[in-house]
C-alpha cells in the first residue's frame, strides 16, 4: 500500500435489512472517523453470499482490506450455524490466500433479533478498526527486517 489513506471494501448482506443497514452506516461513520476511504460498497443478498462478494473486492488493487457486515438471527433450526461456520471459515481463507485483511462484522449466528439489535454499533465499528488497523500492520510487517533485535509491529 504506497497510498496515505486506507481504502476499503465493506460487503454488506440485505437480509435483516433492518439491521444490516444501521450496521452499514456505522461503518461509513467510523471509516469517516477513522480517515479511512471506502471504496466499494457491495451489497448481497444473504451472509452466506458474503464470500463471493469479498473475493471480488480483494482482486481489486484499489481495496487494502474487506469489512464483512451481516447478522445471522437463530431460527428454529440449525441453518443459522451451517451459514456462521461457513461463512467465517472462507473469509479467514480469503483474507491468507489474498494477504489482504477481511474483518468479520457479522452478528450471530444464534443471536436473537434483539441481540442484534444491541450489538449493530459494536460490531461494525470494531470490524472497520480491525481493518484499518490491519492494513497498515500488514504493511509495517512486510517492510520490517530483523537487524539483531526483535521487531514489534503494532
Amino acid at each position: 500500500m504506497s497510498r496515505e489513506k486506507v481504502r476499503l471494501g465493506i460487503v454488506v448482506s440485505e437480509f435483516h435489512w433492518d439491521i444490516t443497514y444501521l450496521m452499514l452506516e456505522r461503518a461509513l461513520d467510523h471509516a469517516r472517523f477513522l480517515q479511512a476511504d471506502v471504496a466499494y460498497v457491495y451489497k448481497v443478498p444473504g451472509s452466506f453470499d458474503i464470500p463471493g462478494a469479498a473475493k471480488s473486492l480483494l482482486e481489486k488493487a484499489d481495496v487494502d482490506a474487506v469489512v464483512a457486515l451481516g447478522a445471522i438471527i437463530e431460527g428454529e433450526t440449525k441453518h443459522d450455524e451451517l451459514i456462521g461456520h461457513q461463512v467465517a471459515r472462507k473469509l479467514v481463507d480469503l483474507s491468507v490466500e489474498y494477504g489482504k485483511p477481511v474483518t468479520f462484522g457479522v452478528i450471530g449466528h444464534g443471536a436473537t433479533r434483539v441481540q442484534a439489535q444491541e450489538r449493530i454499533d459494536e460490531y461494525s465499528k470494531r470490524a472497520v478498526e480491525a481493518a484499518v488497523k490491519l492494513v497498515k500492520r500488514f504493511q509495517k510487517a512486510r517492510e520490517a527486517t530483523f537487524q539483531g533485535k526483535t521487531v514489534t509491529i503494532e
